[in-house]
């Protein structure tokens, strides 16, 4: 079992940057694909970015360049570094833990991931 908290979240000014937390807590995240997702009002949730276990990393077209994911598995801790946020980005972010560990890929998949946390709520004004 594997509870993960996020934090982080605002509201901020297009152009601004935001670095969003997840702490873990339960069992090491160090052989889980971490990730991150968002849902913005009466849309589906979606893929922002993920991690793997090995390091290897995948973003979405619409944040690659902007966002960057990152881990400290000895802390338990994953991160989303967000600049030149633009109000398109405003959701509720959430990150999230694929257990499958034969796949040392970054999934993009809602489906893939086991464990979720609430979220917080990245808000971007214009």
């Amino acid at each position: 079992q594997v509870q993960l908290v996020e934090s982080g979240g605002g509201l901020v000014q297009t152009g601004d940057s935001l670095r969003l937390s997840c702490a873990a807590s339960g069992r090491t995240i160090s052989t889980y694909n971490m990730g991150w997702f968002r849902q913005a009002p009466g849309k589906e949730r979606e893929f922002v970015a993920a991690e793997s276990w090995g390091g290897s990393t995948r973003y979405a077209d619409s944040v690659k360049g902007r966002f960057t994911i990152s881990r400290d598995n000895a802390r338990k801790m994953v991160y989303l570094q967000m600049s030149s946020l633009k109000p398109g980005d405003t959701a509720v972010y959430s990150c999230a833990a694929d257990t499958t560990i034969t796949r040392s890929s970054p999934d993009s998949r809602v489906t893939s991931y086991t464990y979720w946390g609430q979220g917080t709520q990245v808000t971007v004004s214009s």
